[in-house]
């Protein structure tokens, strides 16, 4: 009579997969694993999504009219310096999302503001009352009190901001800086005048 050989005895390799304990710290490594991929999945994706979805965000800050005070704060036939708060800043700016512009008022209701930036490389302008004029200290640049090009390197006047008046408050279109190349200088009266147009001139 022909015996049936018994079967193998379980090796150690089985037994590991068949012990319940082994199965719970495979998972266990295995959702660790899952978790730290997760978690440098959503540190390098934040940055990129931040970027994609910064301008649909930034595009209500640079749509933006900024108050710059009353008007009686501003003498008919005088220029002078005023500061707004950037619409669009972060905690850590400080100081630096005080942004300054010239506001010059023509009359008792039209003003014109200015940019400070000099229209050549964009150093800081000044104005001096005694003479009249905006100088730029860094290459020279000189504009009549009216923004208009009066010498030096700019090939046009100072950039100005769209204002309106709102209540007893000037107020300005200032989400970003006016330029030829962003939204903020469309429909603003363009000064280029190669030859100036102020007082001086003959």
């Amino acid at each position: 009579m022909t015996q049936t050989p018994d079967p193998p005895p379980a090796t150690s390799e089985h037994q590991n997969i068949d012990d319940p304990r082994a199965v719970s710290r495979r998972w266990m490594l295995l959702g660790i694993g899952a978790l730290i991929n997760a978690a440098v999945a959503v540190a390098v994706a934040t940055p990129v999504v931040r970027y994609l979805l910064g301008p649909i965000k930034r595009k209500g800050a640079y749509h933006s009219w900024i108050t710059l005070g009353p008007i009686d704060q501003f003498p008919a036939g005088e220029t002078r310096l005023a500061t707004f708060g950037n619409p669009f800043n972060q905690p850590w700016d400080g100081e630096t999302a005080n942004t300054p512009c010239w506001v010059r008022r023509i009359d008792a209701t039209n003003f014109q503001v200015f940019a400070i930036n000099c229209a050549h490389l964009g150093c800081p302008v000044r104005w001096f009352p005694q003479s009249g004029l905006f100088m730029c200290p860094c290459h020279g640049g000189v504009y009549y009190s009216d923004g208009s090009r009066a010498s030096g390197p700019p090939e046009r006047g100072l950039f100005e901001y769209k204002y309106k008046v709102a209540g007893n408050q000037l107020q300005i279109f200032a989400g970003q800086t006016p330029t030829l190349s962003n939204e903020a200088s469309n429909g603003l009266r363009v000064l280029n005048n190669d030859k100036g147009s102020g007082p001086c001139t003959g």
